[in-house]
């Protein structure tokens, strides 16, 4: 009996010691699982221009599940030019909006992200031969976006890519009616 009870307290002894060693956990909100991102872009060009600033914050709650919110805005115009400048016009055309996303990690790396959105779009068409301009009426599109892609670790904090498609496929969608693609780096929220 006395040899029971002697194994018994050695080894609460050592788990009381292994359970001081551990680090312990922070309840509540923790800064260090905040992350930044988003997308920012900027083309130049005779012939079409490209703004891109929709910057992201998130928080990664555990190791499988994140969440966050983000601003959207592109400004974007094309130039179509014919050999008679006479039907020379541009087309420009601009959005602004709202995003939440939610992320779920299955596997270490690998992310599934669903990002409702809802934008503003505006635009219009520039004749370049007298014609009056032909503005597009402003309305609010909704947009459902689904994605898969990874989160690279390096440094302090990890790259993505991601393929992602708008689900919903409204006709002022900014994204069209096929997939694309994302390359970026979030700051922060490693797991």
């Amino acid at each position: 009996m006395k040899k029971c009870l002697l194994a018994a307290c050695l080894a609460l002894s050592l788990f009381t010691v292994r359970a001081q060693d551990e680090e312990p956990k922070k309840r509540g909100f923790d800064r260090d699982k905040l992350f930044f991102g988003g997308n920012f872009g900027l083309g130049f060009g005779n012939v079409s221009t490209l703004v891109n600033v929709s910057p992201q914050i998130g928080y990664r709650f555990n190791q499988y599940l994140a969440a966050g919110a983000g601003i959207n805005f592109i400004y974007s115009s094309y130039r179509t030019r014919y050999s008679n400048s006479s039907y020379d016009y541009k087309d420009i055309y601009g959005v602004t909006g709202l995003n939440i996303f939610g992320r779920v990690y299955p596997l270490e790396y690998i992310l599934l992200q669903v990002q409702p959105e809802m934008n503003y779009t505006w635009g219009k068409v520039k004749f370049y031969n007298g014609q009056p301009d032909l503005k597009l009426d402003a309305k609010f599109v909704p947009s459902l976006l689904g994605g898969v892609g990874a989160a690279i670790p390096a440094g302090r904090g990890s790259f993505i890519i991601m393929a992602q498609y708008d689900l919903l496929q409204n006709d002022r969608s900014p994204y069209g009616n096929r997939a694309f693609y994302n390359f970026g780096y979030n700051i922060g929220g490693i797991w």
